[in-house]
């Protein structure tokens, strides 16, 4: 873009060039010039003294400057015409001495050459201008363009990403890696009878590495990498999409063996009829078109198409079928060694101290995914780099742990006694009953300072990665959350608003329990909830898949689930109502209070005060299995 732009600034300048030099031969000439009617009044006022006159140039000298010159010259049109009108004149000015001098010496004339060239020379140049411009106008009107895929010719910073700046994703690389090699060597897929997969769809939650996945194929592949977002198809008016979707694949098919990079595959993707707009809903035909494209008459020799997304369950069947999208690859949360490596990877360029293990980061980070890990180490880089200091240090991972996952620490916030009280006792309540509860996670800190928008956190960390989640364990959860609420109508004689979040989580958790996970006996192993999708059109069309009875059971048996949790959570913490207000009287005293102090307390040992407040307390004991 700057190229062509400087380019064109160089030709507007030897246009304009051109142009003054023309002028510049026509109606000028060396020396100080003057105009032909201020001739004639020079010879009348007596100021010429003497002049020389050779074919058409005529060269004055005068009695006073003129412009600060006293010889002037000025080019005359009709050299016999004027020496016809000045005739008497001079004869009469040279036989009073005025006119001392003069001389005329005959010119060559003007011929039909001398006529037509500035002509012929000014019309090209207006011709090569008019050219120029209509070009242009024609490149830059946007509704030329306006059919025309926006997609990015490899990588967009022109950094180039390969499988090692890739970590935690071993079994997607290998994957992706088939896909290089037989853009690299088809032959030794084409003898076998295997032919090249047309689409490969990666899926996964936010932050997993889809898209730099897909960046680490272009920089390990030897061939053209086109990649465009979604969005980028979708426009207000008709047609506009498909016609994209055609300039793309068109694109690709010219520079063959090529790469398509679609990210937000959803965007373009979803199923078809579920909007308002019928058949002829722009979406829709955008999608026809890329469905033709990836699998129709046409062949695409040597075209791959790479797409991403974070929700397959919304996109159309057709688009997934083999044919179009062969594979999907899931990009899945990084298990505890694909966090290390993760961390390895950020780690690069940043000066860490000699306390700070990433293999314990990454046991305490457990569902963290590539993004927040990349981000825990940022937003410490940055704590340390505020208060000028020239390593991270594991005080810096821990408080960028707690900003990530709670906010900021808001030490300035003046609160009443009353409230701190109120806080100490709600998280005291969450972290007992954490305690009692066998298959909870393990309670890491407790602090009654404001972050974000809570007044008091409790951390519970697991100990070790778990994929699945068993009835009992999501039935612990509900008591755990519960914890905060029960402690403060036993306690304080009151409730607040405190424990709303604590209160939607539960109620949540115990829905998807009863009526999406079948963990209901008088519901039975049935799943009455999809998947959360909301499509409006068919929304519209569809029916609950369920009777108005089976609607009541769910609510009834959501209550009961409730019910039964706060009960549990309401003997738990009777029954160590003592241990609880030891915690809450040293967290009015100290703010908060480490894991190992609550275990401590919780044990009845004594709470040591130079104990570490870090939530990666813990974590450096565990031995790999």
């Amino acid at each position: 873009m700057k190229s062509k732009r400087t380019l064109s600034i160089l030709l507007y300048l030897v246009i304009l060039a051109a142009v003054l030099s023309m002028l510049s031969g026509i109606f000028s000439s060396s020396g100080n010039t003057i105009a032909y009617s201020r001739v004639t009044e020079l010879f009348k006022a007596e100021q010429v003294k003497s002049f020389l006159l050779q074919g058409d140039q005529l060269t004055m000298e005068l009695y006073s400057p003129y412009n600060g010159k006293t010889t002037v010259s000025t080019t005359l049109g009709d050299p016999e015409g004027f020496l016809d009108e000045m005739e008497q004149l001079l004869q009469q000015q040279s036989e009073s001495g005025i006119l001392t001098a003069y001389d005329i010496v005959a010119g060559e004339g003007w011929s039909a050459f001398d006529l037509v060239l500035p002509l012929i020379i000014a019309g090209l140049v207006l011709l090569f201008a008019w050219a120029l411009l209509m070009g242009r106008m024609n490149s830059g009107n946007p509704l030329n363009n306006f059919g025309k895929a926006r997609t990015v010719l490899g990588v967009p910073d022109d950094r180039k990403v390969t499988f090692d700046d890739v970590a935690g994703a071993d079994e997607e690389k290998q994957e992706l890696q088939e896909v290089v090699d037989f853009l690299r060597n088809p032959d030794k897929f084409t003898q076998i009878g295997a032919r090249i997969p047309h689409g490969m769809l990666l899926v996964g939650p936010p932050g997993t590495g889809k898209t730099l996945l897909a960046r680490a194929v272009a920089g390990e592949a030897d061939v053209q990498f086109l990649s465009i977002s979604g969005s980028d198809f979708v426009e207000m008016y008709v047609g506009v999409g498909a016609s994209r979707v055609r300039d793309l694949f068109d694109q690709a098919k010219k520079i063959a063996p090529a790469i398509i990079f679609i990210d937000e595959i959803d965007a373009v993707g979803r199923k078809r009829g579920s909007g308002l707009g019928g058949g002829h809903d722009e979406k829709e035909q955008t999608l026809n078109q890329l469905l033709v494209e990836m699998d129709g008459f046409s062949k695409n020799e040597g075209v791959i198409v790479l797409a991403a997304t974070n929700r397959p369950d919304i996109l159309d069947p057709a688009l997934l079928r083999p044919g179009r999208f062969d594979r999907q690859i899931h990009v899945g949360r990084p298990d505890v060694r694909g966090r290390e490596e993760i961390l390895k990877v950020h780690a690069r360029g940043k000066k860490l101290d000699d306390t700070v293990s990433l293999k314990t980061i990454a046991r305490a980070t457990s569902g963290f995914t590539g993004a927040d890990l990349s981000n825990l180490l940022n937003e410490a880089a940055i704590m340390a780099a505020r208060e000028d200091r020239p390593v991270l240090s594991m005080d810096d991972l821990n408080e960028a742990m707690m900003k990530i996952t709670a906010g900021p620490a808001k030490r300035s916030r003046v609160a009443q006694r009353r409230d701190l009280k109120c806080t100490a006792i709600h998280e005291a309540g969450h972290a007992v009953a954490m305690y009692h509860l066998p298959t909870h996670d393990p309670v890491r800190h407790i602090t009654i300072i404001p972050r974000g928008q809570s007044l008091g956190s409790t951390w519970s960390l697991p100990q070790d990665d778990s994929s699945n989640m068993t009835r009992n364990e999501m039935y612990e959860q509900i008591v755990s959350l519960l914890g905060g609420r029960v402690a403060e109508a036993l306690f304080i004689g009151d409730i607040s608003v405190g424990a709303s979040n604590d209160i939607d989580r539960a109620t949540k958790l115990a829905k998807d329990m009863v009526a999406r996970y079948g963990m209901c006996e008088k519901l039975g192993t049935v799943s009455y909830l999809d998947g959360g999708e909301v499509f409006i059109g068919r929304d519209y069309q569809q029916t609950k898949s369920y009777s108005e009875a089976v609607a009541a059971t769910i609510d009834e048996e959501v209550k009961l689930l409730i019910d039964k949790a706060y009960d549990h959570c309401k003997q738990l913490l009777e029954e160590h109502s003592g241990k609880l207000h030891e915690v809450v009287e040293y967290l009015l005293a100290n703010e908060s209070m480490s894991g190992e102090q609550f275990a401590a307390c919780m044990e009845g040992r004594e709470i040591a005060e130079c104990s570490s407040t870090s939530l990666f307390d813990g974590f450096e004991e565990t031995t790999e299995e």
